[in-house]
């Protein structure tokens, strides 16, 4: 069953919102708990920067993706 152009232009637009509010609040949280430690880690290992932030960036693109993978099945469950 092929899905309305409408249809794919709401999932979008509603993934897009998600996926902004959640950045926003991640980059928040994230400079909050752990921007003393980032920055000390920055001054004294570069090399140990890098992989902290690599593995941030990991973890955060992981949950981005269960969170609104789930909430737009939430959405369609409702809409059918």
């Amino acid at each position: 069953m092929e899905e309305k152009p409408e249809s794919v232009l709401k999932s979008f637009l509603i993934e897009l919102l998600v996926y902004a509010a959640l950045v926003v609040f991640y980059v928040l949280l994230v400079i909050r708990l752990l921007g003393n430690w980032l920055n000390g880690l920055f001054e004294h290992s570069k090399t140990h920067y890098a992989i902290a932030a690599l593995l941030l960036i990991i973890g955060q693109g992981i949950a981005l993706e269960m969170l609104t993978t789930l909430l737009l099945k939430l959405v369609r469950l409702r809409t059918h």
